[in-house]
């Protein structure tokens, strides 16, 4: 096949420019990003090699060189792993083939403009783009590769413009090299000069001590790092630096975890894990295609990336590692899913992150509340996926409260809040906080002095359904069932406008009544407790199925003006046309003061036309 010249896809190329005008703070990262790189090559290979018996390579001496030149201002990273086909590269290299491109470059952008370098910094890796770090030093970088067990090889090449360059290249040895012709040292502009071997020691020994093949520098025998598995040592041979590199090396995130958890266990089955709660939510949480972040090894060999079947969906955003010591060396996503000791490796990481939560929102309330506020709409997903876990999910969840506008409270610390006579837990969903406070639902609580629960994440409609109590307290939404004081004094007076509302409103309400929740209000619109929510109706509407007309009950407050002269007009012209526009105006006042939306905006807006021109 002959050379060919290749454009960027649209987003590689922005890409791009952002690297060559360095996005990074530290430059050393491109080669962290290379050394990366290389050793899941070299992982690759040798899961290849136990999973295809009649793959002739070898794997004697596995591992990364490193090679400067300091006359022709290069460094190269080569590595002798499971290489690349042309498509391969094409494919890896040219394209940014990932979910949510499009919010990646304008985060980067907003991030570059604002110089705010740690956000950029932290976005680059999490798509898996760290190679693109190589043109923030070089002025061109060339790769030549082959992959195991085939005899071509290919070369690609770019200046990190527009295009890039592809050509078979026969003589290519088996694994990838990337060699960077080095831009200019630069001590002002935070340049080092790479050619220097004390200089890549330094960056190896920082960024890459933990990685388990051997790191070498060309012409040397004695690798550069100390090749131990940081999960193998003990925990106070490692420090929090090492943690915090192996996570970045792991997550591709560029902050530091929020916490660090170890485990092992030991008798019927051996295991040790290594385990990190992030600091910022990965920006793929809640994208459909999103990542898990737990590799799997048995026995130090890499297995599988994203290992589905050691975290739930919840738990998505839990980054590390898991060795187990009695699986195959070729076990599969679909045997994982069926084997009984990682599902007894499941429940312990499972029971123990939960466990560690709990113990940041007892011990640490500052990091509790950046992992909620990052993480917690993910972690409230399990109150539906995990029943067997709920009651300690829900120990974890924390929630916004009327107790007090900035501090979010547990479920715990409101049973203990709650006024002799209360039997239930009172919540209500909406879109804001500012939204629900303003609802007519919430008067007569406020004027009595009730807490109620302000849920507004859109999974809120839903697990509070499924859910239904906390230790034994029922939760109750105020927009739900008859107000406690069922009997409203003078309800005989109201009979008459209370029966006629009915009819005139038959289309659009299940019932008229009169009730006690209001105070300021002259109406609301209530569900009955098995009615589904009107958000709730919205998301499923939103997703396409279809579902039965939902109609509520309009709730009527006998002690306000408005429906109080109504009954009185009622009573003194019921054959009135008028007055049913009034009924039809008072029950869409109702719809909007809770922030639902109109079926005829238009029809209402007529209706209240001609009852406002009446009163001039």
């Amino acid at each position: 096949m002959t050379a060919e010249t290749i454009e960027f896809q649209a987003e590689a190329r922005q890409l791009l420019q952002l690297m060559v005008h360095s996005i990074y703070s530290n430059r050393d990262v491109f080669l962290r990003e290379l050394i990366s790189n290389a050793s899941d090559a070299l992982d690759k290979l040798r899961l290849e090699t136990y999973r295809d018996k009649d793959l002739q390579v070898d794997v004697s001496d596995l591992h990364v060189e490193i090679t400067a030149d300091a006359d022709a201002r290069t460094v190269t990273v080569r590595d002798n792993g499971i290489g690349m086909t042309r498509d391969e590269v094409v494919a890896l290299i040219g394209t940014i083939a990932k979910s949510g491109t499009a919010e990646m470059l304008a985060s980067l952008r907003a991030a570059n403009d604002s110089q705010e370098i740690g956000a950029a910094q932290e976005l680059i890796g999490k798509f898996g783009v760290g190679f693109y770090s190589s043109f923030m030093v070089a002025d061109s970088v060339t790769m030549v590769t082959r992959r195991a067990g085939s005899d071509a090889g290919v070369r690609w090449e770019s200046a990190g413009e527009g295009s890039y360059t592809v050509d078979d290249e026969p003589d290519a040895p088996q694994g990838t090299s990337v060699t960077l012709a080095l831009k200019p040292a630069d001590a002002e502009d935070a340049m080092p000069d790479y050619t220097d071997p004390s200089t890549i020691r330094r960056i190896v020994t920082r960024y890459s001590d933990f990685i388990t093949w051997p790191i070498r520098l060309s012409g040397e025998t004695e690798p550069l790092n100390r090749m131990k598995a940081l999960w193998a040592r003990p925990k106070d041979d490692v420090s929090a630096e090492e943690y915090a590199e192996f996570y970045r090396h792991v997550s591709h995130d560029w902050q530091e975890p929020l916490e660090t958890i170890r485990l092992q266990a030991e008798g019927t089955f051996e295991y040790q894990a290594l385990l990190f709660l992030p600091s910022r939510a990965p920006m793929d949480l809640f994208l459909r295609e999103s990542r898990r972040g737990v590799q799997l090894y048995v026995r130090r060999v890499f297995i599988m990336d994203d290992c589905e079947a050691l975290v739930p969906e919840y738990l998505r955003f839990v980054k590390g590692v898991v060795d187990a010591a009695d699986l195959s060396l070729n076990v599969s996503r679909e045997i994982l899913q069926q084997d009984r000791q990682i599902q007894l490796i499941r429940k312990r990481l499972v029971r123990k992150v939960l466990s560690t939560i709990k113990a940041l929102q007892t011990d640490d309330a500052e990091k509790y509340a950046t992992f909620w506020g990052e993480m917690g709409r993910a972690v409230k997903e399990g109150l539906l996926e995990d029943p067997d876990n709920r009651a300690e999910i829900l120990a974890v969840c924390s929630f916004a409260s009327t107790h007090d506008p900035e501090k979010p409270t547990t479920l715990a610390a409101y049973k203990e809040r709650m006024p002799e006579g209360q039997e239930q837990i009172l919540y209500a969903t909406g879109e804001s906080r500012t939204a629900i406070e303003n609802s007519p639902h919430m008067e007569a609580l406020r004027a009595k002095g009730h807490e109620v629960l302000l849920l507004t994440d859109p999974i809120d409609e839903v697990w509070v359904e499924q859910v239904g109590e906390f230790d034994g307290t029922p939760l109750a939404s105020i927009a739900k069932g008859a107000t406690e004081d069922d009997e409203v004094e003078g309800a005989e007076q109201f009979a008459g406008l209370v029966s006629w509302m009915g009819e005139v409103l038959a289309d659009d309400v299940r019932e008229v009544r009169l009730t006690s929740r209001l105070t300021t209000s002259p109406a609301c619109l209530v569900g009955d407790s098995t009615d589904m929510t009107p958000t709730l109706e919205k998301m499923y509407r939103a997703m396409g199925q279809e579902l039965p007309t939902i109609k509520r009950i309009l709730e009527l407050n006998p002690g306000h003006p408005l429906v109080a002269g109504l009954r009185t007009a009622h009573e003194e012209r019921p054959d009135d046309a008028a007055l049913a526009d009034t009924a039809r105006l008072l029950a869409g006042m109702a719809l909007l003061a809770e922030g639902g939306d109109l079926t005829d905006p238009a029809g209402f807006v007529q209706i209240l036309a001609r009852r406002l021109e009446g009163t001039l």
